[in-house]
């Protein structure tokens, strides 16, 4: 499981741990019945108080996301997890950020980066868009 925390993102770090579990999950990084990591590894990988991962561990449970067992772990009870259309629509925009990023590091411009990006979206979804490019 890989997290990204943003401590000047004003949003409280075990929050975005909480949203980072949730997403891993609803994007199937995370599947049911899956260990979590100890809370002392995340903490050390995102250099944060252990405290403040065990909350966001505590909250998860309370909201039936995992289930910890004491002296064995962590584990995802649920392995369906639905997102908001907002949120599924805010990961996909910072995954396309990242490859309009790395498109403009390999010198792609914005036309072949549109063409590139409508063919793979027309060879995956099929033509059934209804819409016709311009």
């Amino acid at each position: 499981m890989r997290l990204n925390i943003d401590p000047d993102s004003g949003v409280p770090v075990y929050l975005q741990i909480v949203q980072g579990v949730r997403r891993s999950i609803a994007l199937g990084s995370l599947r049911e019945g899956e260990q979590l990591p100890s809370v002392r590894d995340v903490a050390e990988q995102l250099t944060v108080n252990p405290n403040t991962v065990a909350k966001a561990y505590r909250s998860l449970e309370r909201d039936g996301v995992v289930d910890t067992r004491k002296g064995v772990g962590t584990f995802v009870t649920d392995g369906e997890l639905d997102l908001p259309d907002q949120e599924r629509r805010e990961i996909v925009r910072e995954m396309i950020e990242r490859v309009i990023v790395e498109s403009q590091h390999l010198r792609l411009g914005p036309v072949a980066v549109r063409e590139i990006f409508e063919d793979r979206l027309s060879a995956l979804l099929g033509d059934s868009t209804g819409e016709t490019s311009s």
